[in-house]
């Protein structure tokens, strides 16, 4: 097995930008007299996108109505269940939806409820993903599959020249993944981005085990045996819960890091990246569609992945308001603010980027 190289970053660079976008941001919510978590517009949020997943369950398994009616609520379920995945999960997960640990604790179990592990996101998504960002052999969000080349310095292979198509498929098969795989393949897997042979508390192996038996329960044992459904009835309920929900959560986190302006820089001999990370962040990420209020308000912010990513802790209720002011410290510090102004020009840079990382002759330039 190859060693393990810790990455750092030259925090001795840009180190007054870190220091005036922070100043700024912490001036917005004092001079303002704002928590930098939750309000009562996020609660209603969370309380709707609870409704529209939870809501359509009960509804599913409790009215007397035609399968293309449940067809129908599993679609909503999906679209519930990423809306969720983005705006309560992720947000309590990062420790930004309240000042309190106990909140922050209770939802983030909706991560789990939704047939994922709570526990492994904070540590691929939270610790990982956003220390090494788009750092190829440490940014674990780079790897979707196989066939799908997210990074330039990936090894090429010949699927690749199709993964413009094949990607959007794998898109949408992220939440089986999820469910079925990729979280008990991570608490078996010896190393994890910067962690070798870590153990896992008794406590998350619990946790683990009880909630993807609840998951199974009310997602496979109970629509099967209460509603009397054939096999191939629920499957189609299942797949189309889980593609819509994959689908949606699988283009909007790529996004933010795999569209033609964000670069996915490689550390130098000593294993370092010659970035302040704040820097690394800035030039790795984008975001997209700002005045797309409705879309702002589903994928709770995460079209504000810069703000995100330099204020993870940070509710994403206020990422609209401080994305100016760390547009305009960029600005003023030289730094690029990677934007695309709708929602389907960001679409259409990150199918050209993987035509670009799919073509054998492709080479990056940093």
């Amino acid at each position: 097995m190859a060693t393990y190289h810790k990455v750092s970053f030259n925090n001795k660079l840009c180190r007054e930008f870190s220091l005036e976008v922070k100043k700024r941001v912490n001036d917005y919510f004092e001079t303002n007299k704002l928590s930098r978590h939750a309000n009562a517009q996020m609660v209603i949020k969370t309380i709707v996108l609870l409704t529209v997943y939870f809501g359509s369950y009960a509804v599913l398994m409790t009215a007397p109505l035609s399968l293309n009616q449940m067809w129908f609520l599993a679609f909503l379920m999906g679209i519930g269940m990423a809306g969720i995945g983005f705006s309560v999960s992720h947000d309590a997960l990062h420790g930004a939806y309240s000042s309190n640990k106990f909140v922050n604790g209770t939802l983030g179990l909706t991560f789990d409820l939704l047939g994922a592990n709570g526990y492994i996101w904070k540590i691929t998504h939270n610790i990982i993903h956003h220390t090494y960002t788009n750092i190829h052999g440490h940014d674990e969000d780079l790897e979707v599959a196989e066939f799908i080349r997210l990074s330039p310095h990936s090894e090429y292979k010949w699927v690749h020249r199709f993964q413009h198509i094949l990607a959007f498929f794998a898109y949408s098969l992220a939440t089986f993944f999820w469910v079925f795989i990729k979280d008990y393949k991570y608490f078996l897997k010896h190393r994890l981005g910067p962690y070798e042979g870590k153990k896992h508390p008794l406590k998350e192996w619990v946790v683990l085990i009880i909630t993807k038996i609840i998951y199974y329960t009310y997602t496979i044992y109970l629509p099967i045996t209460v509603l009397g459904l054939t096999w191939y009835q629920w499957l189609i309920g299942f797949a189309t819960l889980h593609l819509t929900a994959g689908l949606i959560l699988g283009v909007i986190f790529q996004l933010a890091h795999v569209v033609e302006e964000t670069d996915h820089p490689l550390p130098n001999d000593e294993m370092t990246i010659e970035n302040h990370w704040l820097v690394h962040e800035m030039i790795t990420t984008s975001n997209f569609a700002r005045r797309n209020k409705v879309l702002s308000w589903y994928i709770g912010g995460l079209n504000y992945q810069i703000e995100h990513h330099l204020f993870p802790q940070v509710c994403s209720i206020h990422y609209p308001q401080i994305s100016f002011i760390v547009e305009q410290t960029a600005k003023d510090y030289g730094i690029p603010y990677n934007l695309h102004d709708t929602f389907s020009e960001a679409v259409r840079s990150h199918y050209r980027t993987l035509k670009r990382f799919g073509r054998k002759d492709y080479q990056y330039a940093a």
